[in-house]
């Protein structure tokens, strides 16, 4: 039991993949959250600029 412990304690490919897939996921959900927020905002923005055109 011992040596499975030490073993698995060892590997740290799978422990370093899903650090990885957590910050993507977090920078998605950023992304995400920005973009509902400031969407409106940017799409009066341009319809301004064409309006005024």
């Amino acid at each position: 039991m011992k040596k499975f412990i030490q073993r698995l304690r060892a590997s740290e490919a799978g422990a370093t993949a899903v650090e990885y897939g957590m910050l993507v996921a977090l920078i998605a959900a950023v992304i995400i959250a920005t973009v509902a927020l400031l969407g409106p905002e940017v799409q009066a923005g341009f319809q301004t600029v064409v309006d005024n055109l």
